[in-house]
């Protein structure tokens, strides 16, 4: 019987240090340093490694250097992002005004991920459907643990029109915006998450989030 490779404490080790160590990126911290070609294939082919319902892999890249196409999806971000705002509390407001969220133009390169849905039944998605786009988000998250084991900062914007998105890069009409990436080297790697380092919300400790068996009633 063949049997999978096993991993030493060392190395499980590494992999514990590589998830705590990830952090979501913001512009003002990427460098201009093209990225090397093999850096963005490992973390491409981290990518496609990911988990997914169903083995239907629903998922596609596009990676985005042009600066034009950059700059169109800026544009979305800062309407969007203006927005945004007004749906926090004052005090939060004017810290919110004051991050910058975004490295759209800053880091070399974006890559746009859809998810693609299937024409035929997919084992495992019949039932809950959604389970499509969480495979995606499996591949995203392959994705962000690579580029840290690399030393690659990667951020992900959410705050876009993902119709918008779609238009600047020639989607077909089915697919579904899941994340919009920007990597790239950094000056440096924060030691806290920045939103948990500027008190935006506090990390929420294991036992408040683990339950025995089922909830308990409140």
């Amino acid at each position: 019987m063949m049997c999978g490779r096993q991993f030493t404490e060392d190395e499980s080790q590494l992999l514990q240090e590589i998830i705590i160590n990830r952090r979501d990126v913001r512009g003002n911290r990427f460098l201009s340093t093209p990225l090397d070609e093999a850096d963005i294939e490992k973390i491409l082919l981290a990518a496609v490694n990911a988990p997914s319902v169903g083995f239907s892999q629903p998922w596609e890249f596009v990676v985005i250097q042009d600066e034009n196409t950059k700059n169109i999806i800026k544009d979305s971000f800062q309407q969007k992002n203006n927005q945004a705002s007004n749906h926090f509390s004052t005090e939060k407001q004017a810290l919110y005004q004051r991050l910058k969220l975004e490295g759209i133009t800053d880091a070399p390169i974006n890559i746009a991920v859809f998810y693609k849905p299937s024409t035929q039944p997919v084992l495992g998605q019949t039932a809950m459907p959604e389970m499509g786009q969480y495979s995606v988000v499996c591949a995203v998250q392959n994705m962000w643990l690579m580029a840290r084991s690399l030393n690659i900062g990667m951020g992900w914007v959410s705050i876009l029109d993902p119709h918008c998105v779609k238009k600047a890069v020639n989607a077909p009409k089915p697919h579904q915006l899941i994340a919009y990436l920007c990597l790239g080297y950094v000056d440096a790697f924060l030691p806290q998450p920045e939103l948990e380092q500027l008190q935006w919300e506090k990390r929420k400790q294991l036992n408040s989030v683990v339950m025995n068996e089922k909830y308990v009633d409140c």
